[in-house]
């Protein structure tokens, strides 16, 4: 089935979720170095044994999102086909990325030069567990809410997602399948010294709705882990929307999940031809369906069809600080 427009078109990235084996190092991380919020201490709905954090901008804004599924005794992350790295963040313009270049060479952190071969001004780096991260200068475009109480100044802080590179064995199956049943427009396609990446966007285009799909010249398949990325959501704005995802979905034979209610937003879940898991995933109702936004992040929240178990689930995780 191609694309119709009757179906609402994806606005891009809602968030993006990771694997970490070491929750206290990477609370301090992404709050700490990188200065972004932590606005939702929760769990893992499917394995509450484990936390899940969001980082964001001050409000948790879908399509600001990194989150991470605190799993210690998963394997590390292999790369390859079939994985997603990095994860490209946004910031204001090269002024900012200079910024981060001082920061990351004060603290050590591992990075590479400002380079602009791929069309922005970007800097890449890893955080301690080797997770591929990149900043990209967006021009000053719209977008996040600045969090008063970041480490980082306003000028220099983490806006928003600009983007996700996801890995892949052959370029045909995914190219299709983001064209024709995602709706994604193909905006690029360059040469890199591993082969070549074709360059997609969505709904309104530019940051904040980039995939990027690294073809490998000589593929090895990778597998996801600690220090890896776990899967990427698109944003859709209603139930209605992501109502109309699901039946497309199904109707064109995808494996898609039923939809989830993860009180925070709902949820299907569906893998593309390589390999990657993909969301799609509602803007609302949002981290301050359950606490304020000036608590956001503050103490454990769970969903209301976890908050019996409260007492059994907070034995079981280690405190962050």
């Amino acid at each position: 089935m191609v694309f119709s427009s009757v179906t609402a078109k994806l606005g891009g990235l809602h968030h993006v979720t990771a694997i970490t084996g070491d929750a206290r190092g990477n609370l301090d991380f992404y709050t700490r170095l990188l200065g972004m919020r932590l606005v939702k201490k929760t769990v893992n709905q499917d394995d509450v044994s484990a936390y899940h954090l969001f980082y964001a901008d001050a409000l948790g804004s879908p399509g600001t999102d990194v989150t991470f599924f605190d799993w210690p005794h998963a394997a590390p992350n292999r790369p390859g086909a079939g994985t997603i790295a990095p994860i490209a963040l946004r910031v204001r313009d090269e002024q900012a990325l200079e910024w981060w270049r001082e920061r990351f060479e004060s603290a050590g952190v591992s990075h590479g030069e400002i380079d602009g071969s791929r069309g922005r001004p970007r800097l890449e780096f890893e955080d301690p567990e080797g997770q591929r991260l990149a900043l990209v200068a967006d021009g000053g475009l719209a977008g996040g809410h600045p969090w008063d109480a970041s480490p980082v100044p306003q000028e220099a802080q983490v806006r928003g997602l600009h983007g996700v590179t996801i890995t892949e064995a052959s370029a045909d199956p995914t190219r299709l399948f983001l064209e024709d049943q995602l709706g994604f427009r193909r905006v690029g396609e360059q040469g890199v010294d591993d082969g070549s990446e074709l360059v997609f966007e969505s709904g309104p285009g530019g940051p904040g709705t980039e995939v990027r799909v690294h073809v490998l010249k000589a593929p090895q398949w990778g597998r996801p882990g600690r220090g890896g990325v776990h899967h990427v959501a698109f944003r859709v704005p209603d139930d209605t929307a992501h109502r109309e995802w699901h039946t497309r979905l199904q109707s064109s034979g995808v494996a898609v999940t039923p939809i989830i209610d993860r009180f925070y937003f709902r949820s299907i879940y569906f893998r593309e031809p390589g390999g990657v898991l993909f969301e799609i995933a509602t803007d609302g109702p949002g981290f301050a369906a359950d606490e304020p936004e000036s608590e956001l992040g503050n103490s454990l929240a769970l969903p209301p069809f976890l908050e019996p178990e409260r007492e059994r689930i907070e034995a079981g995780l280690v405190p962050l600080s």
